[in-house]
């Protein structure tokens, strides 16, 4: 995108007044956004938008600029206008910019930007029609079609250049129906690292019908009892607790600053022995995947808690080099508009060694969570509240009757001590997390698990 010696010297220009790091962010995005609604396309936006971002990195703190000019005039202002925010000794950065090839390779079959508009739209209407036409008591769908072709570059000081290509496709499904006075929601998602081929794969109807029968079920569902009560999570659930028990919590910049539950317990016991936490951007199709993460970091996969211990954190560079460590390509912003922070990437629980249908017959009274909705954590005290889309009475190691407005209410480290039960199965979900103002797509997974004791939310 820009030539290694236009790259070279603008990051010497930003190096001229001192600093241990640099780097530069170059970004071109082309994104689809489709909104249908009422029967009708409300929305349709696409463009492009391209700009670079130069950071320098001196005594632990960070300046940084960007423009969505990308000649060398503009870069090299920029580059002379960081070096005015720090002060030192003038170095001469010596610098032989080598470009770096992935560990990893993610094959795209069909490319969205070679699929005629006209095609997409046809297909957010399929969906329309199938949850419309599924039952009388739906009143409102909202179907969203998106994807984004994004070209990244990242020059850094320490001499490397990485080129990156990340192409996302999503769609998803907002069915609400009413019955009696009574008025329910059904979401669907789908989608990640991937091209059109996407529906070839999963089937759009399917996940309107889907959304649809949710929605439904929930009409007539009795109110969830409250209180106490064990509970059993479905793989099926998405990993929205993992995300915000534990995952943000484990972000080293708010560790770093005691902001996080689990600041200072690196090698101490968090969790259950049998809880191990994984984060890897390295899993094909994966919404949370890259190649290279936008620092230049190899993706990998790393091993955050094992049996219970906490191994890790997830570093970008600057909190890496605070701890005197090494990054764990988990530096990520939204565009180049935004400076790199730690973030999650494909977050997960990993497996255990028992059957799903063994952990619900456990369980002579409780809750099954088959579907998780949103919900708040408190990073420093680990308190949280998610609330859930789909639940069941478990009653004699059976799933029973469907419920509805059930809350879980606990706190995240003594949660995760408490499992004793982790099935082999393991279920992704897909989002949009945000932090700091800036919105990077992650996923997140669990496998069905047993919570011997939490608060559940509901009629007492």
């Amino acid at each position: 995108m820009i030539e290694h010696e236009v790259l070279q010297r603008v990051l010497k220009r930003t190096l001229a007044s001192g600093g241990e790091y640099a780097d530069i962010y170059v970004e071109q995005k082309k994104p689809l956004l489709i909104q249908f609604d009422d029967n009708k396309v409300e929305k349709l936006i696409s463009g492009t938008d391209c700009g670079a971002g130069i950071r320098l990195i001196r005594n632990g703190k960070s300046v940084y600029a960007y423009s969505n000019d990308l000649s060398e005039k503009s870069l090299l202002y920029l580059a002379s206008e960081l070096t005015r925010a720090v002060s030192g000794l003038e170095q001469n950065a010596v610098l032989d910019l080598r470009t770096k090839s992935p560990s990893v390779s993610f094959d795209i079959r069909l490319f969205p930007s070679d699929i005629p508009v006209e095609n997409k739209i046809a297909l957010v209407r399929k969906a329309n029609s199938a949850a419309r036409s599924h039952d009388k008591r739906v009143r409102q769908v909202t179907v969203t079609y998106s994807d984004s072709a994004q070209k990244v570059q990242i020059a850094t000081s320490d001499g490397s250049v990485v080129n990156d290509e990340r192409v996302h496709t999503i769609a998803i499904i907002h069915v609400i129906t009413s019955d009696n006075g009574i008025i329910q929601t059904g979401y669907e998602p789908a989608g990640g690292f991937t091209g059109f081929e996407l529906f070839d794969e999963i089937s759009i109807e399917e996940l309107a019908l889907k959304a649809a029968d949710r929605s439904i079920m929930m009409l007539t569902a009795q109110r969830a009892p409250g209180g106490r009560m064990p509970v059993v999570i479905s793989s099926e659930a998405g990993g929205t607790m993992i995300h915000e028990a534990i995952g943000h919590g484990l972000e080293a910049d708010l560790a770093q600053q005691g902001l996080s539950v689990y600041s200072g317990k690196l090698g101490q016991q968090i969790a259950s022995p049998i809880i191990n936490v994984v984060d890897d951007s390295t899993i094909p199709k994966k919404r949370g995947s890259f190649r290279f993460d936008d620092e230049g970091t190899p993706s990998q996969k790393t091993v955050l808690v094992e049996n219970g211990i906490l191994k890790g954190y997830m570093y970008d560079r600057l909190s890496a080099m605070n701890d005197n460590t090494a990054s764990t390509a988990n530096g990520r912003r939204q565009s180049y508009k935004s400076r790199p922070i730690p973030r999650m990437t494909n977050t997960f629980i990993a497996p255990g060694n028992m059957q799903p249908e063994q952990i619900i017959r456990s369980i002579e009274q409780g809750l099954f969570v088959k579907k998780m909705g949103g919900g708040q954590v408190n990073t420093i005290t680990g308190d949280f509240v998610f609330d859930v889309q789909e639940g069941y009475l478990i009653e004699k190691g059976q799933i029973g009757d469907p419920v509805r407005s059930a809350t879980l209410i606990g706190n995240g480290p003594e949660v995760l001590k408490s499992i004793d039960m982790a099935g082999t199965d393991l279920g992704f979900s897909i989002g949009t997390c945000g932090k700091d103002g800036q919105g990077v797509p992650v996923s997140d997974a669990m496998p069905t698990v047993r919570i011997p004791e939490i608060v559940v939310g509901g009629e007492v």
